[in-house]
Parts: C-alpha cells; structure tokens; sequence
C-alpha cells in the first residue's frame, strides 16, 4: 500500500492542538487528501458514520498530563474494531506515567482476540505500541518482511527492525470475550 496519497482524516478534541499543529507545525489546510475535524474520539468509535470503513487506525488518545490513556475501556477498544475493514489493522500507543500497558494490551486483547494481537518491546520512555487486527488470518511473516523490505527500499526506515521488536501477546484470562 503507497501512503503517499491516502486519505488520512484525524480526530482531535482541543482545538488549541489544531491550531498549534497547523501553525506552528505546517500541518496542511484540510483537502482532497487530509481532513482534520474536532471531535472526541469516543463519539467516532461509537458511531455508524465510519464502521467498516478504515483501513488503519491509530490510537493515541491522552491529555497534557499524560498519565494514562483517557479511552482504555473494552466497549472503546470493540469501537475501534468496528471501524475497520476486514483487512484493517489498529495501532495503540500505551503509556502512562501510572499506567500497567499490560492492562491495555488484555482489554485490546479481549476485544480483538489472541491470535489478532502483536505489541513491540516498550521503548526506553515506556510508550508500548500494540497492533491489533480486525481479522486474525492477517499474521504472514513472509508477507510482512517482504512490505518490511519494501518500505526500507522506499522510505530509508528501519522496518525490518520493527518486526524483530513485534512479539504475538499471549493469552490473558481477560481475552475470552472475542466478539
């Protein structure tokens, strides 16, 4: 997939963010191609208006103080997987200067199931990227080095890295409620 040219819409609520995004970090008007709207998250994965639309969705859901995500309950995170396709995959940033991500990653998991959900090592600042799938027949190592290559090829990033850091999340008592 080519993310030059995807339709990208963001959802923000403080418009202090937008603002200071758009002037301070030459974030674009909204076009064709971006749309940024004010808005709160937990109305969107709630909403019919993007169910079974997005392909990529990701996550990062905190307030100035950053001491745990704001949105971190099963009935959010099942919001989120219904927004996507079949195909798509949501990415969560869990940190939290009084957060266990291990909580989080059992919610997600529980939502998402086992077989569906991946998380990299925690980075030294504590941030825990997961990577859940709306379907679990997604996991093809040989599939996922090969757009690893691909975007080391195009992008000059360290993708085949990444996949290293990604480990499957073992099953938690928490993730028998697979929907």
């Amino acid at each position: 997939h080519n993310p030059i040219g995807m339709q990208t819409t963001a959802i923000e609520l403080n418009p202090l963010v937008i603002d200071t995004c758009r002037r301070w970090f030459n974030l674009p008007p909204d076009n064709d191609r971006l749309q940024v709207i004010l808005g709160n998250a937990a109305d969107v994965a709630s909403s019919d208006r993007w169910h079974g639309k997005i392909d990529v969705l990701q996550v990062d859901v905190y307030d100035p103080e950053a001491i745990c995500p704001v949105l971190d309950s099963q009935d959010f995170y099942r919001g989120c997987r219904d927004l996507l396709k079949d195909d798509g995959f949501m990415a969560v940033n869990l940190f939290g200067h009084a957060y266990r991500c291990e909580e989080g990653i059992q919610k997600i998991t529980a939502v998402f199931g086992a077989d569906a959900v991946w998380a990299f090592k925690p980075t030294v600042a504590g941030n825990t990227i997961v990577l859940a799938c709306r379907t679990t027949h997604r996991h093809d190592p040989a599939a996922w080095l090969s757009q690893a290559r691909q975007i080391e090829k195009r992008w000059s990033l360290p993708a085949t890295k990444w996949l290293n850091r990604l480990t499957p999340v073992p099953s938690s008592p928490l993730a028998v409620e697979h929907a």
